[in-house]
């Protein structure tokens, strides 16, 4: 079986119900960021694996009216919730983007080559489909994560609410990216800021990752994990 069945078949959206829509006002800003350190202004917008389309419908407010956005989505029921959100400058498709013909300004893949099985021939693909990328990637391989035997399998496992069939630590993902002829223009860590609803046990784990971060980065984040990378290439 295709570990993209779980997308198509509606059991993501069993054990994800909001499909993260909750996180994406977060994750529009992140790419705002990134453009805005880049001096980038897309006129064309695509997202591959768009979800439920809140990352555009966000991007939307941010960006000048004659930007136009599209999304592309794999899950039938993920896409019903996206046409929701659709407008004159946003629209979106229930198709495989490798399957149609388009040229974008800018590509968004948020969070999805570590859902996709033969995330190398997916990543081929994509490259001459725009002049810029963005692309949010997991960092899940961790010394923290090596240590705990269940964590990397709870990425893996659906009910874990997950799905991650592949790990990467921050060169791993860069090294990736140039392999297949990217051109890495800029990157930086993220984390999801701590929230008044988060667990105590959520918030505990965060503190000690949040302070080391302060004095080095890249070794808070290669030791105790809790980051994603955000790379902006063409």
């Amino acid at each position: 079986m295709k570990f993209e069945e779980i997308y198509v078949s509606g059991t993501y959206l069993d054990i994800n119900p909001t499909w993260h829509v909750e996180k994406s006002p977060w994750k529009a800003q992140q790419i705002m960021k990134m453009l805005a350190r880049g001096g980038i202004a897309p006129e064309t917008i695509c997202e591959v694996g768009c979800g439920a389309g809140e990352i555009l419908a966000q991007l939307q407010k941010e960006m000048p009216e004659d930007c136009s956005f599209l999304g592309y989505e794999i899950s039938p029921q993920a896409f019903e919730l996206a046409k929701s959100r659709e407008n004159e400058k946003l629209r979106f498709k229930l198709a495989d983007i490798r399957q149609v013909e388009g040229y974008f300004d800018l590509l968004l893949v948020i969070d999805v080559i570590e859902h996709v099985e033969d995330c190398i021939s997916f990543l081929r693909e994509l490259q001459p489909k725009s002049r810029y990328k963005i692309f949010h990637i997991g960092l899940d391989l961790t010394v923290e994560s090596l240590l705990r035997s269940n964590v990397l399998l709870g990425f893996r496992n659906t009910r874990g609410h997950v799905g991650h069939v592949h790990y990467f630590t921050k060169n791993i993902a860069l090294a990736m990216l140039e392999d297949l002829g990217y051109e890495v223009l800029d990157y930086f860590y993220t984390r999801r800021p701590l929230r008044a609803t988060d667990s105590f046990k959520r918030k505990m784990v965060q503190l000690p990752r949040m302070l080391c971060f302060t004095l080095r980065k890249d070794l808070a984040v290669r030791v105790l994990g809790g980051y994603s990378l955000l790379v902006l290439a063409r």
